[in-house]
C-alpha cells in the first residue's frame, strides 16, 4: 500500500524539480514596440500621431493587417496612404511601426499568375511562395553599370519595327487619345516575345476587372501567361494602391534583369498613376501646382523609367524595356503630363484618332514618333530600306492632304500619292497577328522596289499577305543573315525581290490587248466623168 504513494511522490519532486531548473534559466526579454493612434481616417489616407521614429515612407501596420506607407511625417502628426480596406479603421485605432519599407514578393514562382502589389494572388490559383522579397523604391542602376542599346525588340508591327525601331533596354512611350488601339500595341509586342527568351511583365493601373480579365483571356489563349507576370490595381482599389503599382511591377522585372534575362515592361497607363498622386496629394494637403499636379509629379516617373536599362556584362548583361502607356485629351500632346513623359523616355509612338478613324490599324502617326534610341539596335536589313520608307511615307502624307482640295496634279505627284498608299495598306495589320522577321523584310524590299505599285489598292491586303506567306521560300543561308547585324548583300535582296515579284504576279492586272489593225482594202478603180462633146 506504500508504494503507490511513493511512486507519485516521486513523479512530484522530478515535475516541480523541472519546473524549478526552467525558471532558473528562463531570462524574460522586453519587446520595445512604438505604437501611435489613429487622428482621422479619410479616402485613401489617415492621419496619425505618435511613432516619433518612423522613417519617410516607412511601412506602417494597423489593425485586422491593414497595411499604410508613412507619406507626410509633420512634427505633430503623419500622413499615411493606406494600402486597402480602410472602411473598418476609426480614430482612436492602435498603429504600429514594422521598421521596414513597402516590399513586393519576387522569383520564378510569379510567371503565368496575377497578383496585386502587395503579392497577393487574383486569379484563384492558391497562395504564392516565393523565396525572395525586394522593397519597391530601388536607386536605378549606375551611369558605369550600364551598356549601350544595341539588340532590338521585335514587336511584330511592321510599322513599329521598320519605322519606329525599339531597342532592348529602352523606354518608348505610347501615346493617344482613348480607343486608338495602344494596349493593343503593348499586347500584340509581348506575344510576339513567344520564343524570344523575353519575360514580359504588365502591370495593368487604374483599369476596369472587365478590361483586365480580357487582357488575361488573350494572353492565356495565345500562350503568352507561360512568360508573363500580372499585376493589377483595379480602377476601385485604394488610391495608395493604385500608386504603388507600377513600383512594384518594376521590382519584379527588375529581379529578372538582375539574372541576366532580358524583360519587357508595360505600363498601362500612367495617366491613372498620376492622377492618383495627385489625389493621395491633394488629401495630405499637399500644395497643387500646374494643372492642379504636385511638383513632384516629374520624379515619380523619372525615378521609376529610369530603373529601365540595359546593364553592362559585368553585372549580367541583363536589359529591362519599358512601354509606358498614356491617354492624351483631344490630341494634345503637349499637355503637363505627357510633356513629362516624353522627356523622360527615349522616343514615343503616337496613335492618331483620325488614322484610326480612316482603319488604319496600328494608326501609329509616322510623323510625329521617333526612336532616339533603337535605330542604333536596328537590324541592318531594317536599315537598309527604312529611310526609303519613311520619306516616302511623309511625302505621300503632305501630298495627300494637298490632293483633298482637287488639285491638278502631274503624273509624278500621282505616282508618289499611289505608291504612299500602297505602303500604308502593306503596313496595316490586323490585332493579334505578329509579323516574323523576314516576312516583314520581304514585304518591305517589295516596296521599295515598287513591285505593289500594279498591284489595284482592293487587292493590296490579299497581296500584302501572299508575299508574306511566301518569305518561308527564302533561303536558310539568307534567313540567317536576316537576324544577325550583317549586311544584306546584293545577291540577297535580288533572291527575296525574285521571290516577291514571282508571288505578285497574279495581282498584278493583265495587260489589255492591242486591237488587230486590218490591212487597208484596195480602193476602187476611180470612174472618171465623161467630157460633154
Amino acid at each position: 500500500m506504500n508504494a503507490a504513494p511513493e511512486n507519485l511522490q516521486s513523479v512530484f519532486d522530478r515535475t516541480f524539480a523541472g519546473i524549478s531548473q526552467g525558471l532558473d534559466n528562463f531570462t524574460s526579454q522586453l519587446t520595445q514596440r512604438e505604437v501611435g493612434t489613429v487622428i482621422s481616417v479619410a479616402t485613401g489616407i489617415a492621419k496619425v500621431s505618435g511613432l516619433p521614429g518612423v522613417g519617410f515612407e516607412e511601412l506602417v501596420k494597423f489593425p485586422g493587417d491593414v497595411l499604410g506607407i508613412a507619406f507626410n511625417v509633420d512634427e505633430d502628426e503623419i500622413g499615411v496612404v493606406l494600402l486597402g480596406e480602410y472602411q473598418d479603421l476609426h480614430a482612436g485605432d492602435e498603429v504600429e511601426r514594422t521598421g521596414r519599407v513597402m516590399d513586393v514578393a519576387v522569383g520564378e514562382e510569379l510567371l503565368g499568375r496575377v497578383i496585386d502589389p502587395l503579392g497577393r494572388p487574383l486569379d484563384g490559383k492558391g497562395f504564392l511562395q516565393t523565396d525572395k522579397r525586394l522593397p519597391i523604391e530601388r536607386p536605378a542602376a549606375a551611369v558605369m553599370d550600364r551598356a549601350p542599346v544595341t539588340v532590338p525588340l521585335q514587336t511584330g508591327l511592321m510599322a513599329i519595327d521598320a519605322l519606329i525601331p525599339i531597342g532592348r533596354g529602352q523606354r518608348e512611350l505610347i501615346l493617344g487619345d482613348r480607343q486608338t488601339g495602344k494596349t493593343a500595341i503593348a499586347l500584340d509586342t509581348i506575344l510576339n516575345q513567344r520564343g524570344k527568351n523575353v519575360i514580359c511583365v504588365y502591370c495593368a493601373i487604374g483599369q476596369r476587372a472587365s478590361a483586365v480579365a480580357k487582357v488575361v483571356a488573350n494572353l492565356r489563349e495565345k500562350g503568352a501567361m507561360d512568360y508573363t507576370v500580372i499585376v493589377v490595381a483595379e480602377g476601385n482599389d485604394a488610391p495608395g494602391l493604385t500608386y504603388i503599382t507600377p513600383y512594384a511591377a518594376t521590382s519584379i522585372a527588375e529581379y529578372f534583369m538582375e539574372q541576366g534575362r532580358d524583360v519587357l515592361i508595360v505600363y498601362d497607363n500612367l495617366t491613372q498613376h498620376a492622377e492618383a498622386y495627385r489625389e493621395l496629394s491633394l488629401l495630405l494637403r499637399r500644395p497643387p501646382g500646374r494643372e492642379a499636379f504636385p511638383g513632384d509629379i516629374f520624379y515619380i516617373h523619372s525615378r521609376m523609367l529610369e530603373r529601365a536599362t540595359h546593364l553592362s556584362k559585368e553585372r549580367g548583361g541583363g536589359s529591362l524595356t519599358a512601354l509606358p502607356i498614356i491617354e492624351t485629351e483631344a490630341q494634345d500632346i503637349s499637355a503637363y503630363i505627357p510633356t513629362n513623359l516624353i522627356s523622360i523616355t527615349d522616343g514615343q509612338i503616337y496613335l492618331s484618332p483620325s488614322l484610326f478613324e480612316l482603319g488604319v490599324l496600328p494608326a501609329v502617326d509616322v510623323g510625329k514618333s521617333v526612336s532616339r534610341v533603337g535605330g542604333a539596335a536596328q537590324r541592318a536589313a531594317y536599315r537598309a530600306v527604312a529611310g526609303d520608307l519613311k520619306l516616302a511615307y511623309a511625302q505621300f502624307e503632305e501630298l495627300e492632304t494637298f490632293a483633298r482640295f482637287g488639285a491638278r496634279l502631274d503624273d509624278d505627284t500621282r505616282k508618289i500619292i499611289e505608291h504612299g498608299r500602297r505602303i500604308r495598306a502593306c503596313l496595316k495589320q490586323p490585332e493579334f497577328s505578329p509579323v516574323s522577321v523576314p516576312a516583314q523584310i520581304t514585304v518591305l524590299l517589295a516596296l521599295t522596289a515598287n513591285l505593289f505599285d500594279p498591284v489595284p489598292l482592293e487587292k493590296m491586303t490579299e497581296a500584302a499577305h501572299a508575299v508574306q506567306a511566301a518569305a518561308e521560300k527564302i533561303p536558310a543561308e539568307v534567313n540567317a543573315r536576316l537576324d544577325t547585324a550583317a549586311k544584306l548583300s546584293d545577291e540577297d535582296k535580288k533572291i527575296i525581290v525574285e521571290i516577291a515579284r514571282n508571288v505578285l504576279a497574279p495581282f498584278q492586272p493583265k495587260p489589255e490587248p492591242k486591237p488587230e489593225v486590218k490591212p487597208d482594202a484596195k480602193p476602187a478603180a476611180k470612174i472618171e466623168p465623161k467630157e460633154k462633146p
